[in-house]
């Protein structure tokens, strides 16, 4: 906790970062100065948003103002997942067991797999020809 009541957390997931403050509030997020409808267009994305304050029970309790930086839409909504989840535990500790038994605490490590040489892709390999 800082000097003005907000909780920071940093979330990843796949090649996206996103650095999450929350404070006491009414349930504004915004990502990137940016409100969350805008920048999340897709109700998906949105809905991941949320869903550490459905398990949390702290829905509308707090404000959420976020940066996000790599991967595509998707990783990004996720990062923020994770930060959001992160920084409530940090704000409140007994969060941390409904939390982390949803698996928002957990880090996805998942990323691209890198090409290889000799493939066509990661692990396709070009078309074989016997004459």
């Amino acid at each position: 906790m800082d000097e003005h009541g907000r909780s920071y957390a940093t979330g990843k997931r796949k090649d996206a970062v996103a650095r999450v403050w929350i404070k006491r509030g009414n349930g504004k997020i915004t990502v990137n100065g940016r409100d969350q409808e805008v920048y999340f267009a897709r109700p998906v994305l949105r809905m991941m948003l949320q869903q550490p304050f459905e398990v949390a029970e702290r829905k509308d309790e707090f404000d959420v103002i976020c940066t996000v930086k790599g991967g595509g839409l998707s990783g990004q909504a996720g990062a923020v997942r994770h930060g959001i989840s992160k920084a409530l535990t940090l704000f409140e500790p007994a969060l941390r067991k409904p939390l982390k038994a949803e698996g928002f605490l957990t880090r996805d490590s998942r990323v691209v797999e890198r090409k290889k040489y000799g493939r066509k892709k990661a692990r396709r390999s070009f078309q074989f020809s016997k004459r």
